[in-house]
């Protein structure tokens, strides 16, 4: 079998010391993991006697980042990179946020979470997670293993917290946790006005190693903590019994607490982040609303009385952008709207869609056309910018709304702009789609790829 320096399982036993040996087989089906094709008995979890909870720390006080836990990143809110991770595991009977804040608890059902109301008790500057967890444990008896996945790991993938729960389930691990190795060379720390000499904790600088002659240190990432309820009220902590690391590579390794530079964060996230089970390049039609998405939402009078809208020229090179793709753009119009109907014709000739006018609950409309096409909702993405757009946006496979939108339309929308309506947001929104269709097709040709190595 070729050699492949690639993201594995690795784990240290402390009672006793040994390492998890992976046969060809397993490395085939992490392999298939990674890419979203699981085999059907890797689909559920062979222990189901055991209740398995998934329980994400959101307190929402944070002296750095107000409400940071729910501060969109790449155009979704931090808590829902890994709340997605973790319900499409398929894993865990339960998926939890503990939070004090209400708006944490709106955006953390709507991803999926039931909400543990943690106690002000446990929700001081001064509280530690464990406390947190503790609580969580005894106000929820049924779960036996507490995976504690932290809110500040936007790059963590479904595959990552199957392998790790896997040593629990599948290996007898009573507590894992998350780590990515680091080359650091680290020496010792000398406060200011000792006469006391540094010294290397790592390595001798006499014989200072290559990077490729070393094989670095384990460090903890944050990603997640899991452990069995035992260890958890009866011993004060989440790591021990019997110990094992997951590994993760450096590229999933981010951390919100420590990049806390927000646009590297997103690149980082937008390049390296799970964006759900749908593949998008199977998204085939786009709805847009005209009004607050292709346009301003603003009508403009003239000295004449004439009524008019603007349209922004990046807006409709988004448009170009997918038909390129062999993307159907579809705008949509209120039948209410005078000035829209007026501007049908000209939005036909200026962009080459069609345009439909839809009542004011669009789905009732919509349905038919997805019906008529032959398509799937997973097929179809939605841009809309209203409380009247929530039920599309939470159907459709790709939505989006601009950063203007009231809170339930963000809530529903799998991405929020940063730009506003009819100032670019549909732009960013075609480019959003266009980067997970070429995701998507990266990810399927490394799958091929990596079942040739087999």
């Amino acid at each position: 079998m070729k050699q492949q320096k690639d993201e594995c399982v690795w784990a240290l036993a402390v009672q006793p010391f040994t390492s998890v040996v992976l046969n060809t087989v397993q490395l085939e089906n992490l392999r298939g993991e990674r890419d979203g094709m699981l085999p059907a008995h890797k689909q559920s979890r062979p222990d189901g006697k055991r209740h398995v909870a998934a329980l994400v720390l959101a307190r929402g006080g944070s002296k750095g980042i107000p409400l940071k836990n729910i501060k969109t990143l790449a155009g979704i809110p931090l808590i829902g990179w890994v709340l997605r991770a973790a319900v499409d595991t398929n894993m865990f009977d339960s998926v939890w946020v503990s939070t004090d804040h209400d708006e944490i608890e709106k955006v953390a059902k709507s991803w999926g979470a039931k909400v543990h109301r943690r106690s002000p008790e446990v929700s001081r500057d001064s509280s530690a997670s464990i406390e947190t967890i503790q609580e969580f444990a005894r106000l929820n008896p049924e779960v036996d293993v507490i995976c504690n996945i932290q809110a500040t790991s936007p790059c963590l993938h479904p595959f990552h917290v199957k392998e790790a729960l896997d040593m629990i389930l599948l290996q007898g691990f009573d507590s894992v946790f998350a780590v990515v190795r680091r080359h650091q060379f680290r020496w010792k720390e000398i406060k200011k006005g000792s006469n006391e000499m540094t010294t290397p904790y790592n390595l001798d600088p006499t014989n200072r190693p290559r990077r490729q002659d070393w094989d670095g240190e384990l460090c903890e990432n944050g990603s997640f903590y899991f452990t069995n309820r035992d260890l958890v009220l009866n011993k004060g902590h989440s790591q021990g019994g019997k110990l094992g690391y997951y590994e993760m590579l450096p590229e999933y390794s981010v951390d919100i607490d420590v990049d806390i530079d927000w646009p590297v964060a997103e690149q980082r996230v937008l390049r390296y982040g799970y964006f759900g089970q749908a593949s998008p390049e199977v998204v085939r039609l786009l709805f847009l609303n005209v009004s607050g998405c292709l346009t301003e939402g603003k009508i403009f009078l003239s000295v004449s009385g004439e009524e008019m809208v603007s349209i922004n020229i990046r807006d409709t090179t988004g448009i170009r952008m997918l038909q390129k793709e062999d993307m159907e753009v579809m705008l949509l119009t209120s039948d209410v709207d005078p000035v829209a109907k007026l501007l049908a014709d000209k939005l036909t000739t200026r962009t080459g869609c069609e345009v439909m006018q839809v009542g004011g609950e669009p789905l009732e409309d919509l349905k038919l056309v997805v019906e008529k096409k032959k398509l799937d909702w997973k097929d179809v993405a939605y841009m809309g910018c209203d409380n009247h757009d929530v039920p599309c946006l939470t159907l459709a496979g790709l939505s989006a709304v601009p950063k203007d939108s009231p809170t339930d339309a963000i809530n529903a929308a799998k991405y929020t702009c940063h730009n506003l309506g009819g100032a670019g947001a549909l732009r960013e929104f075609a480019e959003h789609i266009l980067l997970q269709k070429q995701k998507a097709k990266s990810q399927m040709k490394q799958h091929r790829i990596n079942r040739k190595d087999f």
